[in-house]
């Protein structure tokens, strides 16, 4: 765990320098705590116009300077006991006790762990087969592809680790299955590591446990699909019975009714 403070502006810009322009002046100073060992490491650095300057050595309590230039700096702040001694007590005391508070007061988001869900995933039967995990936290996990237990490097694509909604992460693996013969399908498992949790989720490569956009009809699908296959007939057959009494009203009267009609159209030709 390791946590980062910054110092005093007036310190970071009183190096012994002569120069004129517009320069810039960077600080960096932090500690680490390692809370099995109970062992402090504390560091400051400090850099000039995007270069390395000067950086404190707690260990000699002594000030490193890289470049000629910062060599006035070190030796002036070095004669300055009063200054050596409040840097070694701010990172090997203050540094440390703000990092353990800091660490009990957000020890519940800190230790915080939850597993995902991973999920085998395929668009068409010639697509890579995709190992997709979400839903997991901390940020530090690893997923990859294995063959007989040992982790493969070739014939695979890493995807980035991207944030959820809900502050969980999720990532993802890719396997080239035309690199993999169907009768070793069996060898090959997908691994999920997370951060903190010694035992791993491994999923086995089978084909009834890859998910596909070319499954089959549900039974619902299938009952909607039969329906309309029903209406379809039945819209059509009563459309033929329609189009036929239209063309039955069309035609010509028969030749025995065609005399019963002239005789009624024209009564004084008959007798």
């Amino acid at each position: 765990l390791s946590l980062s403070l910054s110092l005093s502006l007036s310190l970071s810009l009183s190096l012994s320098l002569s120069l004129s322009g517009v320069h810039m002046v960077q600080m960096m100073s932090g500690c680490e705590w390692d809370d099995e060992t109970g062992e402090v490491k504390g560091y400051e650095q400090y850099g000039f116009d995007g270069e390395d300057f000067l950086s404190y050595d707690l260990e000699t309590e002594s000030y490193i300077a890289p470049r000629q230039q910062a060599v006035i700096t070190k030796l002036k702040w070095e004669q300055n006991k009063a200054l050596m001694e409040h840097r070694k007590h701010y990172l090997t005391q203050v540094c440390p006790d703000w990092l353990k508070k800091y660490v009990t007061y957000g020890r519940s988001s800190l230790m915080r762990t939850e597993l995902p869900s991973v999920s085998l995933l395929q668009k068409t039967p010639s697509s890579p087969v995709r190992c997709h995990a979400t839903g997991f936290y901390p940020r530090s996990a690893a997923l990859f592809w294995s063959k007989d237990g040992e982790e493969l490097h070739e014939d695979v694509d890493h995807g980035e680790i991207l944030p959820n909604h809900d502050g969980s992460f999720q990532m993802s693996v890719d396997l080239k299955l035309s690199a993999v013969p169907a009768e070793d399908w069996r060898r090959y498992q997908c691994v999920f590591q997370l951060s903190g949790v010694e035992e791993p989720i491994v999923i086995p490569l089978e084909e009834a446990g890859i998910r596909t956009n070319a499954e089959k009809p549900s039974g619902m699908t299938t009952i909607i699909i039969i329906s309309l296959a029903v209406l379809a007939v039945l819209a059509l057959a009563v459309g033929g019975v329609m189009a036929y009494k239209k063309r039955k009203a069309k035609c010509p009267p028969t030749s025995d009714n065609s005399s019963e009609l002239s005789e009624k159209l024209n009564p004084e030709t008959q007798g």
